[in-house]
């Protein structure tokens, strides 16, 4: 592999569910735990890419706001959204950035403070996430997109309720030991049992409360940098081996696979192409499982099982931390939170920990090769991203 562009620094507030101060503040949480990270400063940044989901603040244009809360005058920043893909989406353009030496060090700071509006109207921002003429206006939420996704998956491959299950105590098992998450209580399968566990209470069939990510408000900050620059400042860089991005059709009605993302399916086979690497390569990788339903078909659309064989990943526990595809050790979405614009740098943070044998009780044994697998919206967008050592 040509090592080109690199990763010098992470950084992540703790995920909460309401954050008591502003957004910029916020912001500045997730930026401060990155530059002490990559021991730099804000004036060896070159320029910023800012990420987020608009409509959850009332700020415009929040890119100028933080730029000058954060000392990053008068170097340029920018501004990118693709939905809960949004930080993966400004990784790719500081890549760009960085690759095509207009800049030599990019941070790139994923930000969502979803408590400032109401549960409804959340739901309502997310369901403008799809067709607004053809398919918000009828009440479509998240929930009930992925639901369908789920009633598909079981209905073609026998997949079950009691898989997805799994999923989410395999998540609850690690992100109890994740200070940044939301959740740290444990999930044990028969909670979906008992009828008086909220964890089994449907919310759109099949899908329970325990099958569903909730929002929070965080930040995420990832500092990208060319080899020359990652190698003066940094003693572990890792390096940005493949990314690959896709989209679909916005309009359920104009796809033609509901059992799988084909966004995230092509978005993984241009990762593995440009990266040199197969699915096998993977040592540990971070999903989006905004919904079980999603981390297992993340499982085939990334080709870590056969289409209908991810549900033997999960009753095999092959994505524990011991397994033979560490998948979502920080506790993923379903434990942490899902603050829109942070996700996906949050995912990155994990990875590149992971990478420098630096994850602590989460640690997977001599990891050489991490993929990030983030979605915007219901399978619209999707991006993968490949790092190395």
């Amino acid at each position: 592999m040509e090592k080109k562009v690199a990763i010098i620094g992470v950084g992540q507030s703790t995920f909460v569910r309401q954050y008591p101060g502003s957004i910029r503040e916020l912001a500045f949480d997730g930026f401060k735990d990155c530059l002490l990270d990559a021991g730099i400063t804000a004036k060896d940044i070159g320029a910023s890419v800012v990420c987020s989901a608009p409509e959850y603040d009332k700020q415009r244009s929040p890119a100028g706001v933080f730029a000058e809360y954060l000392g990053l005058n008068p170097q340029p920043t920018f501004y990118v959204e693709s939905l809960c893909s949004s930080s993966t989406t400004g990784i790719r353009l500081a890549y760009s950035l960085v690759k095509s030496g207009l800049h030599d060090v990019v941070a790139v700071l994923g930000f969502q403070k979803m408590s400032e509006i109401s549960s409804s109207e959340s739901q309502e921002r997310m369901g403008r996430g799809a067709d607004i003429q053809w398919e918000s206006p009828f009440g479509t939420m998240m929930p009930a997109y992925y639901a369908m996704y789920a009633r598909a998956h079981m209905e073609k491959y026998g997949t079950t309720p009691d898989d997805l299950a799994l999923i989410r105590v395999k998540a609850a098992t690690y992100g109890q030991i994740n200070d940044r998450a939301v959740y740290r209580k444990p999930v044990t399968f028969e909670m979906f049992k008992d009828p008086e566990n909220i964890m089994g209470r449907p919310v759109a069939t099949p899908l329970r409360v325990g099958d569903c990510c909730a929002n929070a408000d965080g930040s995420s900050c990832i500092i990208v940098a060319s080899a020359e620059k990652a190698k003066s400042f940094c003693k572990k860089p890792v390096w940005i081996m493949g990314l690959g991005s896709a989209t679909t059709s916005v309009n359920l009605a104009g796809r033609d696979l509901f059992s799988g993302l084909s966004a995230a399916q092509d978005a993984a086979r241009q990762a593995y192409e440009m990266a040199g690497v197969t699915p096998k390569d993977i040592d540990v990788a971070e999903v989006h499982d905004c919904f079980t339903i999603a981390e297992m078909m993340a499982y085939e659309n990334l080709g870590f099982a056969e289409p209908g064989e991810g549900k033997e990943l999960i009753r095999g526990k092959e994505t524990y931390k011991d397994g033979s595809i560490p998948v979502n050790v920080d506790g993923g979405l379903l434990s942490k939170g899902h603050p829109i614009g942070a996700t996906g740098g949050s995912q990155v943070r994990t990875i590149v920990l992971q990478l420098r044998d630096e994850a602590g009780d989460i640690q997977v044994k001599d990891p050489e090769i991490g993929l990030v697998h983030n979605i915007g919206g219901v399978g619209l967008y999707g991006n993968v991203t490949i790092l190395g050592r």
